[in-house]
């Protein structure tokens, strides 16, 4: 590096606005999680924070589980997104604690999976769940609440397969965790 010349990091490099932010949840709302492509990182939650360090974008993202397979994947396609609305070189933070929650699921996402055929998480994380009823699955094709689990796991760790007993369709259902 020569006297004068800037360090990688610092390329792109500006003030941010506080129209910036918002702009960047916008861009960020249509990155979608690439094994359950109807939803959002956004609705998923896992994106935390966004906020404006060094002249750069500062987003804190949280996986939805330590192992998650999807999570560089994820990574990348928020940084490509973001980079490609002008946000140069966004700084993505990986932080697992706390650790993601299907609570932070918003509205709109579990409304999302619903309608792609997988059915939302039901109930609480909270500790107390684990003493109270078994939560009522929905499903979602028909939404009878007679399902039964067929297997903890389903298509991916974070699902458990079901099937609805009267249209007897078989489902993911989005667990608790």
């Amino acid at each position: 590096m020569r006297p004068g010349e800037l360090i990688a990091s610092d390329r792109g490099a500006r003030p941010g606005v506080p129209a910036d932010l918002a702009r960047a949840w916008s861009v960020l709302g249509a990155v979608m999680d690439p094994e359950v492509p109807v939803v959002s990182v956004v609705d998923l939650g896992i994106v935390r924070a966004l906020d404006w360090q060094g002249g750069h974008l500062h987003v804190v993202v949280t996986p939805t589980y330590s192992g998650c397979p999807a999570t560089e994947v994820i990574e990348r396609d928020i940084e490509r997104a973001l980079e490609g609305a002008g946000f140069a070189a966004p700084n993505l933070e990986r932080r697992l604690a706390p650790a993601w929650t299907t609570d932070w699921i918003s509205d709109e996402g579990r409304e999302r999976l619903r309608a792609y055929g997988i059915a939302p998480p039901s109930g609480s994380t909270s500790k107390r769940a684990l003493l109270g009823d078994a939560p009522e699955i929905r499903c979602p094709q028909c939404g009878s609440v007679h399902t039964e689990q067929l297997s903890e796991f389903g298509s991916t760790a974070c699902k458990a397969l079901h099937r609805c007993k009267d249209c007897r369709e078989p489902f993911d259902y989005f667990k608790c965790i």
